[in-house]
């Protein structure tokens, strides 16, 4: 079977060769300047403005009187917000795909809520005392409940409206234990608990940025198999058993690398929710491709996340927002567009 080449590029590197979408170059490159400034904004803006000349040397290590401001208050929480933003994009991107439905996404579909219930819970009860034991269980949270949610949508396959529905049912019950854990654990634990689940990244410190640059730096193999598997996902179960394609393996790889991602990015920020399922709908409509991009969605996640956070800081200021209200207040009329959406093209 031959592929129609018309807008892409072949790429070689040594003897490996891929193909590349022009366009997707081209948007890439265009978020990637988005981000920049995104970036450049946030530590320029806040109770104090700082202009970008002082930013530059801050980030270059120039002795500069800002350095407090911008190094040790503003860069790593705009450096875990990015992170944060990345992983998630590039989650609900790996979802989607899997289950061919734009309405997937780890916030929809219960990995986000497993993440939360089981911190939440731990938290509430006082069993997690520090912010260095919160990411582990998180990853644990969530990799239980997606694991959880694709062996109850799995009939002799995978199907996409099964594991939504599965799904939503699962964030439900999910959602109402940690409202359980909330009233029966200890006051003040539980207010912490409240607060994290807020999704913020106030306070946010290289300590969750390194482990989540090397979460992702660890991914790329993975990532990169992802979007050449893509492919194969795309066509039909029985057409993709007659090329003798491993299809449940491909799916059950790409679903666990979307659950870990998000996971990781919920036990870096909290439930920062939406973002997973605004972001690779959005970058599939900016490249204009059959297929999600797994880079450009996970740029548009950083943009979004970076631009939400500054958005919550300077919205109401100087009191701050978490993060996570303000992807709510975009990412909830978004989700009823696409419900509207896809209602109206099924009938």
């Amino acid at each position: 079977m031959s592929l129609p080449l018309s807008g892409y590029s072949v790429a070689r590197f040594g003897p490996a060769s891929f193909l590349v979408h022009r366009r997707s170059v081209a948007v890439a490159a265009a978020l990637l300047v988005l981000l920049s400034g995104a970036v450049v904004a946030s530590l320029c803006l806040g109770q104090s403005t700082v202009s970008p000349a002082s930013v530059l040397d801050v980030l270059l290590g120039r002795p500069s009187p800002d350095q407090l401001v911008v190094g040790e208050l503003r860069l790593p929480r705009v450096t875990a917000g990015l992170l944060v933003g990345l992983a998630l994009g590039l989650a609900g991107a790996l979802i989607q795909t899997v289950a061919r439905n734009p309405l997937a996404s780890p916030d929809v579909i219960g990995v986000s809520h497993g993440a939360s219930a089981v911190v939440v819970g731990l938290m509430a009860f006082g069993y997690v005392q520090t912010a260095r034991q919160v990411p582990w269980v998180a990853v644990a949270g969530g990799l239980a409940a997606g694991l959880l949610v694709y062996l109850l949508a799995w009939r002799r396959g995978m199907h996409a409206q099964r594991f939504v529905l599965v799904g939503i049912g699962i964030s439900i019950a999910l959602s109402s234990l940690t409202s359980l854990f909330l009233t029966k654990g200890d006051g003040l634990q539980a207010q912490q608990a409240k607060v994290w689940m807020t999704g913020s990244l106030n306070g946010a410190g290289f300590d969750q940025s390194t482990w989540l640059a090397w979460v992702l730096l660890a991914s790329v193999p993975a990532v990169l198999w992802a979007a050449r598997a893509q492919r194969s996902i795309s066509f039909d179960d029985s057409t993709a058993v007659g090329l003798g394609l491993r299809l449940n393996r491909i799916r059950l790889g790409m679903a666990l690398l979307g659950i870990v991602l998000a996971s990781c990015a919920t036990g870096a920020a909290g439930p920062v929710d939406f973002v997973a399922l605004m972001a690779p709908q959005i970058a599939v409509r900016l490249v204009r491709g059959a297929q999600l991009p797994l880079f450009c969605s996970a740029l548009t996640g950083a943009v979004v996340v970076v631009l939400a956070d500054l958005l919550a800081r300077r919205l109401l200021a100087p009191v701050e927002l978490p993060v996570g209200v303000v992807t709510a207040l975009v990412g909830a009329p978004y989700l009823m567009w696409l419900l509207i959406r896809s209602r109206r093209g099924g009938s």
